[in-house]
């Protein structure tokens, strides 16, 4: 994707008078296990990373690349998580919608408007918008992409550490055969999302 074309959808925002445009995605909705984490990005207007696109399409190892650049001349962000107990307790679309919200709070700069990766959104106290394949459409919400994919699986890295023999360092909690088998062997651990282990253990 060209670097203008992703910002194709922020500059008519611009050229209507916004100047604070935040962009907000999660990462890890599928996952069994681990929390799901949110980011907002506000961007500069004259910000341009060459290859910014969505975190799935990216190597890991461009997603690292990026990711201090973007931490570096964003003009605000912010970083946050939801997790499992939580996810189990209100269900993970509002769990993702949590940890948005913390996201948000965290922000150095009042957005003038956020838009939101996907189809559903709730009231974060700004005007919002969402956008239907938002990461590939929209700069802000590239850059957010890859705040929370890299922050998350840094978190599954960790704790591939404290509960090994899982494959978290490898599947970071979604749904594999390995994680499957893992899964069979030696049962949840704590940071296994209980409601996601239904259909598996038997009891739905």
């Amino acid at each position: 994707m060209s670097e203008q074309k992703i910002w194709e959808l922020e500059q008519t925002y611009f050229d209507s008078g916004i100047q604070f445009i935040c962009g907000v995605d999660e990462a890890g909705r599928g996952p069994l296990a681990g929390p799901v984490c949110a980011a907002a990005v506000l961007l500069p207007k004259d910000f341009c990373i060459p290859g910014l696109d969505d975190s799935k399409k990216l190597s890991d190892k461009r997603r690292r690349e990026l990711f201090p650049i973007i931490k570096e001349q964003a003009l605000a962000y912010g970083i946050a998580f939801s997790n499992e107990k939580e996810i189990d307790s209100i269900n993970i679309l509002q769990a993702t919608f949590l940890a948005m919200e913390r996201a948000i709070s965290q922000l150095s700069v009042c957005p003038q408007l956020v838009l939101i990766d996907g189809n559903r959104a709730k009231d974060f106290g700004f005007p919002a918008e969402t956008v239907v394949h938002g990461d590939s459409r929209c700069a802000c919400i590239a850059a957010a992409s890859v705040l929370a994919k890299v922050t998350r699986d840094d978190y599954m890295l960790e704790m591939a550490n404290k509960y090994p023999n899982y494959g978290f360092e490898i599947h970071k909690g979604y749904v594999t055969k390995a994680h499957y088998d893992a899964l069979m062997r030696l049962g949840p651990c704590s940071i296994h999302r209980m409601t996601f282990l239904k259909k598996l253990y038997g009891t739905e």
